[in-house]
């Protein structure tokens, strides 16, 4: 199913997305207002029995024709609005050996070393640690948006960027967790955009504490534009990744280039760990999937796209506030 939470006359319910006939089917009135439909952190809490049961209604005629929408009509929020806890990931090799010149870059330009800016190199390999384990950070689970929502950018940072990545979304708590058994705990994919002031990132990153303002601002986590279940997917590791800003291809590539998959995520941050029904997983960035990798940063008025294989198109505006 293509699962989405919606908004209809200031009512917001969740439903699932007939991509062939750009239809809307309504899960929380087709229910009944079964609580367990009410909002799409109160499914994945309900399981199993609540997702088969979503599955049935939707393959009733009757009730589809009942209860569905044109997509047009109906505004999609982010699927997820408060995951219960986002983490993001870093997984690309691309990304992680381009990424650290990117930044040695913005470091020079910023000291007014021209010289240095441009004999800035990617890396030659990935640092063992990237191989050994898969890293990550929290960031704010409150900062979620959805498709086709303006990304209003921080009034303190003068370099707007964005990050082409995917993720899961977890299914039901579990706590040391075998790799052989993590795929049942992924409830769907969708598609992600971590937002970046890659200015103030590049001076916090100095304390070695992570990044905070340069990725935790409002609109700044955008997801969607539904969740996937993995029914869907004969492979979530072969799927084409695309960014585009206004219509141009600024990157390519797939999630077969991940160095660890979810299912290793999902072991690896469950040790000795609770992790709970509705949490959020970045993959994050691919290769070429950020300005950062490629010397180029968006400006007020540009559109970004991202498309994953299977997952969709997910598009955002970005607007300078005055």
């Amino acid at each position: 199913m293509k699962l989405v939470t919606f908004e209809q006359q200031t009512t917001r319910r969740i439903g699932h997305v007939d991509t062939d006939t750009q239809t809307v089917f309504d899960l929380t009135r087709a229910s009944g207002n079964d609580p367990a439909f009410a909002t799409m952190l109160d499914l994945i809490d309900a399981g199993e029995a609540a997702l088969g049961h979503a599955r049935e209604m939707a393959a009733d005629p009757a009730l589809v024709a009942r209860h569905s929408s044109p997509l047009a009509q109906l505004r999609l929020l982010a699927p997820l609005p408060v995951p219960r806890q986002m983490r993001d990931f870093s997984v690309f090799p691309g990304h992680i050996k381009q990424a650290p010149r990117g930044m040695r870059r913005l470091a020079a330009m910023a000291r007014g070393d021209e010289a240095a800016a441009a004999a800035a190199k990617p890396l030659d390999a990935v640092p063992d640690i990237y191989s050994a384990q898969p890293a990550y950070y929290l960031t704010n689970r409150f900062s979620v948006i959805g498709p086709d929502t303006v990304v209003a950018w921080p009034r303190y940072s003068r370099m707007m960027d964005f990050e082409c990545e995917f993720g899961i979304v977890i299914a039901r708590p579990g706590r040391d967790i075998a790799v052989g058994d993590a795929g049942s705990h992924i409830f769907g994919y969708t598609i992600y955009n971590d937002f970046s002031a890659r200015d103030t990132q590049l001076a916090e990153m100095q304390t070695m504490l992570g990044p905070t303002k340069g990725k935790s601002f409002d609109y700044g986590n955008a997801i969607g534009p539904w969740i996937v279940t993995p029914d869907e997917l004969a492979d979530p590791y072969k799927l084409a990744m695309e960014a585009r800003v206004n219509g141009e291809v600024w990157g390519r590539g797939s999630s077969a280039d991940m160095l660890f998959t979810f299912e290793d995520m999902i072991a690896h941050v469950s040790r000795d760990e609770t992790l709970h029904a509705g949490e959020f997983f970045g993959s994050g960035t691919m290769g070429n999937g950020c300005g950062l990798e490629l010397d180029r940063f968006l400006t007020d008025g540009d559109v970004v796209e991202l498309e994953v294989e299977g997952l969709g198109v997910l598009r955002n505006t970005v607007r300078a506030q005055g």
